[in-house]
């Protein structure tokens, strides 16, 4: 009976701290996007889905053949076009005839619907969410005929640990993402611990311990080359602690190899931008936005209350799109 009494009581406390993460990634619902309803398309029949989740898809008026393809992961309580849309993604789309996939997070798996980057079985490969977004992913790059070297994953928040862990399990599917507030890959495996993660990253390992987690995750015997990352955080989060931005640039870091002399910084309107490069090329970026709090950066367009994209000196889409070789 005391065995029982525990167990009960543990698992309140894990639906309790699972609840807590829910709504400290991202808040309360947004209300779901009106522009351009007759682009967004829910594909069916896109393979194994384990991890329950519904795929979307934004097409522009003329998609073409040999494009890039981009999959966005939207966070907590955020409805996937509304924040494609909010974010500057589907004018993007419009303009260079890029396809979006916008997987969705239903309540049945989550209340808040966030990706559960926070279960070792939602970020595994071929498991939970990331086998299905992993899924979602092969099947819109064949349908539209685009460029497998070009698929990328970006995400906000806990979409944003979410990408992480993606490029971590696929570094042979996604050549490159982006995290906005964002978590580095292995930081936690039950709710509880990220919870802990959220509100105080602990720097109790080595960066190539960290890297390390990466090249677990990734297929047996992959050696590169590794994914490119930008990473993103307002320095003024009260959600996700920004001390995880510099550990999850860390962790890339050391997984390709790159140090300070590797690195310049770049300094403009009050933020910092460190770039890392490695044989000529961008293998990691960090932007630190001082004034940013727990949102996706859409520089001086107007933000929608309660959507979680906040005006900023800087619009993340355009740079990261710069970033990932898109425009």
């Amino acid at each position: 009976m005391e065995w029982d009494r525990n167990l009960r009581a543990l698992q309140r406390g894990i639906r309790l701290a699972t609840r807590i993460v829910k709504a400290r990634l991202d808040g309360p619902t947004a209300h779901p996007a009106q522009a351009r309803p007759s682009r967004l398309v829910q594909m069916e029949g896109f393979g194994e889905n384990p991890g329950r989740l519904r795929m979307l898809a934004y097409l522009p008026p003329q998609p073409a053949p040999n494009r890039p393809l981009l999959v966005l992961l939207h966070g907590c309580g955020q409805n996937a076009a509304a924040f494609a849309a909010d974010a500057g993604w589907t004018l993007l789309a419009d303009r260079l005839g890029l396809p979006l996939i916008l997987p969705e997070q239903a309540e049945a798996n989550n209340s808040s619907r966030c990706f559960q980057w926070f279960h070792r079985e939602d970020i595994s490969r071929g498991q939970g969410e990331a086998g299905s977004i992993a899924a979602m992913t092969r099947a819109a790059a064949e349908r539209f005929g685009s460029d497998p070297r070009r698929v990328f994953v970006v995400g906000l928040s806990a979409g944003g640990a979410m990408a992480a862990a993606l490029l971590a399990a696929y570094p042979d599917l996604f050549a490159a993402g982006a995290a906005v507030a964002g978590l580095p890959v292995g930081v936690a495996r039950w709710a509880i611990q990220g919870l802990a993660r959220m509100s105080s990253a602990s720097l109790d390992q080595k960066p190539e311990d960290w890297a390390e987690a990466v090249r677990r995750a990734a297929p047996f015997g992959f050696t590169g080359p590794w994914p490119r990352l930008s990473v993103w955080q307002g320095l003024a989060d009260q959600t996700v602690a920004p001390e995880n931005a510099a550990l999850l640039a860390a962790q890339w870091r050391a997984l390709h190899g790159v140090g300070p002399a590797d690195m310049a910084t770049h300094e403009s309107a009050g933020l910092t931008r460190q770039v890392w490069t490695q044989g000529g090329n961008k293998v990691l970026e960090l932007w630190s936005l001082p004034q940013l709090p727990h949102a996706w950066p859409i520089g001086n367009r107007f933000a929608p209350p309660g959507r979680f994209v906040a005006s900023a000196p800087v619009d993340a889409t355009a740079a990261i799109a710069r970033f990932l070789g898109l425009d």
